[in-house]
């Protein structure tokens, strides 16, 4: 049965999608009745690809400028700089052109452009023996538009993160404010994402989707949603393998990415919060805020199968549900873990990517760091409770290496 009781919030946007579809930029810029569009992306998608320059021509006189530093890791220092840079040019409007890492940085860039607290009092905060604590951004936002060079779920959302430069702590944001006016799937700018980094994607989101089907108190839509971002996903995978230049496995993903999100909005967002899925996701995002060559692809692949094979049952019903979904037959509460966790594995090294720790040459050492990291991500653990069995993260690290 579904659960009747829900809410619904949906927030306004325009997509665009396909061949040619940045020709509506202009038009976008003037419906937000903008006159200064300031441009924010990494070097390579400026320095090594005609995108860049593309945009700028497109918006003309209504460029008034851009920034072409941010980083992998949207660091607090290449964050701080585009703030200086868009506040310089005046900007009363914000294009982030990339994937995850620059479209989370153009949101934090309107925030910090707008709100006037020192950053310690923007982000969340954790106390100690308590939930943690989201501070309320109430200053007007510019708005964004946002240019996907890759599929990623940062496309659509309200949530950034931010890498502390001297202790590579997660510094997390939270403003509905900074939802993007209008979303751009073009195809000349997802084709300048190399190969690698649609699988990785790929491998990210081909895990979150298979596991939010264990949903066990879900509405109609979130199921729609999540069935239909599996199905996209699944899809997706081989031709990835057989055409990793084809372009549309990229656009498959930026639609499964959006109906992830779409999910969280349908009221998704509040259950079937599954241990697998909040302990895969906390050591991941630490894995790649301490060892910045794993990208975020790689940090689920390595760490999926071995969180479902160790804390699956956690969450019987939940598994028995994926297994069934993912066609793995007569499937129990008892083997239902086991059986997902080969079949995720499965599907990664299908597309060339690691499922041990240990093939990412990382240092044991960093353990204790990924662990502390994980104890303090609000998203993964609202209220704490992995403080409450401190030598769970530890054994899940010691069992995917």
């Amino acid at each position: 049965m579904y659960k009747n009781d829900f809410r619904v919030v949906t927030f306004p946007y325009r997509l665009y999608s396909g061949k040619n579809a940045l020709d509506k930029l202009p038009d976008e810029v003037t419906r937000l009745k903008a006159k200064r569009a300031f441009i924010l992306s990494g070097r390579t998608v400026a320095r090594k690809t005609p995108l860049v320059s593309h945009l700028r021509e497109l918006l003309g006189a209504a460029c008034a400028g851009f920034f072409d530093e941010m980083d992998k890791d949207t660091s607090r220092s290449s964050t701080l700089r585009a703030v200086e840079a868009a506040r310089a040019a005046q900007a009363d409007l914000l294009i982030g052109v990339g994937a995850g890492s620059v479209i989370q940085g153009t949101r934090i860039v309107a925030i910090l452009l707008a709100e006037k607290k020192p950053i310690e009092e923007l982000i969340t905060k954790y106390p100690d023996n308590a939930p943690a604590i989201s501070a309320r951004l109430m200053e007007r936002k510019l708005p964004i538009i946002n240019v996907l060079t890759a599929p990623t779920s940062a496309q659509n959302r309200g949530g950034s993160r931010m890498k502390d430069d001297e202790t590579s702590r997660g510094m997390e944001f939270f403003d509905p404010k900074t939802r993007p006016a209008a979303i751009f799937w073009d195809e000349e700018a997802l084709a300048t994402a190399p190969a690698s980094l649609v699988r990785a994607t790929a491998a990210g989101v081909y895990c979150r989707t298979a596991i939010g089907l264990g949903g066990t108190t879900i509405n109609p839509l979130v199921e729609g949603d999540r069935l239909q971002a599996y199905r996209l996903c699944a899809q997706a995978l081989p031709r990835l393998a057989e055409a990793p230049e084809d372009i549309a496995p990229r656009y498959a993903l930026c639609a499964a990415t959006l109906l992830q999100n779409r999910e969280a909005d349908d009221g998704g967002g509040t259950v079937d919060r599954l241990w697998v899925s909040r302990v895969a996701y906390a050591l991941s995002t630490a894995l790649i805020a301490f060892c910045p060559h794993v990208s975020q692809g790689e940090a689920y692949s390595v760490f999926m199968g071995t969180v479902t094979r160790r804390l699956g049952d956690r969450d019987p019903e939940a598994m028995v549900r994926i297994a069934q979904a993912l066609g793995i037959r007569e499937a129990s509460p008892a083997d239902a873990p086991q059986r997902i966790a080969d079949r995720l594995d499965e599907a990664f090294r299908s597309i060339g990517m690691p499922t041990r720790l240990s093939e990412v040459k990382i240092d044991r050492a960093v353990f204790p760091k990924l662990i502390e990291h994980s104890l303090r991500n609000f998203n993964a653990d609202p209220k704490r409770e992995f403080s409450r069995d401190p030598g769970m993260l530890a054994e899940v690290l010691e069992a995917a290496w």
